[in-house]
């Protein structure tokens, strides 16, 4: 095998749990040529002694001056990026693993399709005790960008920051990963504008481990900046509908038309499951007041704050 091909396995790291079970994933990589890029976001958790078991020269441990935070968490994904040499580059969260055969396919995987500025991992869903709980959905070997979001909006598939290996330099040509409130499709969006001209390759074998746990940035943060985020995300990806690549294939435009179908409804959807969990969190009538202020603002019907209301009454 050779290893002429350099990665940068970048963790921006702020919880302590499984950030050592991290670590010794990517050590563990079949392909020797990597470097560890860890950037400790200002984390009251003890992540130093953690590092600081490691002795390994491939590990570079930075520690922020001022912390990114939840919300703006995308600014230390840069923040990995700016650091990396490699010539590839994966963002992995500090609870997810890699499985030792990854980095060893991605090459294989660049032998068939060769000069792609993104890469896709087929993934394992484990849960906190690191047991597999579920198969992230196949995916063909070589797609467009419009297959893409039909697959991740028509379909649901599951995907993260984590499964996506780019091209360094393209990313920071880009100004890197797209930045997005609470990262709210800031994986998506870097991955279908990465996609867009050449698309992507996904691996068919499992090489990536994604944990669901509690403490998931999903799971948590506040419902009004996630329905901000949604909107921006939504709006980016009508930008890429709206204004297709003149050398778009046949095949990769029926996609596109079928996304121009649902998209509306795609956000009507996202918009009520957001206006929900804000209702259950805040209260009924507090949350049912403000979205009702502020209805003409965000484009919202009044039809559409009572099902979310009635909806979560019920739930």
């Amino acid at each position: 095998m050779t290893e002429d091909i350099k990665f940068s396995v970048t963790v921006p790291a702020y919880k302590a749990q499984f950030l050592g079970e991290c670590i010794d994933s990517i050590l563990a990589q079949t392909y020797k040529n990597f470097e560890v890029i860890i950037v400790n976001d200002v984390s009251p958790q003890d992540l130093d002694s953690i590092v600081k078991r490691y002795d390994d020269p491939r590990i570079h441990y930075y520690k922020n001056k001022v912390g990114f935070g939840a919300e703006h968490v995308v600014g230390n994904w840069n923040k990995c990026l700016e650091y990396a040499t490699g010539d590839y580059v994966i963002c992995m969260g500090d609870d997810d693993k890699l499985m030792p055969n990854c980095l060893e396919e991605y090459v294989k995987l660049m032998k068939q399709h060769p000069d792609l500025n993104v890469y896709h991992a087929l993934t394992e869903i484990i849960d906190e005790n690191s047991d597999f709980y579920s198969m992230q959905e196949a995916r063909p070997e070589r797609e467009g960008m419009y297959s893409m979001m039909y697959g991740r909006l028509c379909n649901s598939r599951k995907q993260f920051i984590g499964d996506w290996l780019f091209r360094t330099d393209w990313l920071k040509s880009i100004g890197g990963f797209v930045d997005i409130p609470m990262a709210w499709g800031s994986d998506d969006l870097t991955a279908y504008k990465a996609a867009q001209t050449k698309g992507v390759a996904n691996s068919q074998t499992p090489m990536f481990q994604y944990r669901v746990n509690s403490h998931t940035l999903s799971n948590t943060g506040n419902t009004l900046v996630k329905f901000k985020a949604m909107r921006q995300t939504f709006a980016e990806i009508k930008q890429l509908l709206d204004n297709p690549r003149t050398d778009i294939d046949a095949l990769d435009e029926k996609y596109r038309q079928s996304v121009l179908k649902i998209i509306d409804e795609k956000i009507r959807a996202s918009q009520s499951v957001i206006m929900r969990q804000d209702m259950t969190s805040r209260g009924l009538i507090k949350s049912i007041l403000w979205w009702r202020r502020n209805a003409s603002k965000y484009q919202i019907p009044s039809s559409e704050i009572l099902k979310a209301a009635i909806k979560a009454m019920n739930n």
